[in-house]
């Protein structure tokens, strides 16, 4: 990605998640952003891009398909901020 214009991207961590980036970038003398972003990367590039895979992975994310219902009430309920306004 070296002199390539990147996308910024924000990821929540759980508690014990960030605190292990955290030790790991303290270990290698870097920003925990770094690490994220090379862990992320190498991720991105090892997972099998077949609709099934993602699904399962998506599946596998505690508390996704509740959050994402819960969005789509938002919406619908018109308790959102148009990105225009943000």
């Amino acid at each position: 990605m070296a002199g390539e214009q990147g996308k910024r991207i924000n990821v929540v961590l759980d508690e014990e998640h960030a605190a292990k980036l955290q030790d790991m970038a303290s270990r290698m003398y870097v920003q925990p952003g770094t690490v994220a972003r090379s862990l992320l990367s190498t991720a991105i590039d090892q997972v099998d891009s077949e609709a099934a895979t993602i699904t399962a992975i998506l599946d596998a994310i505690p508390g996704a398909w509740e959050r994402t219902q819960e969005g789509l009430a938002d919406a619908e309920a018109g308790r959102v901020v148009p990105l225009d306004q943000l």
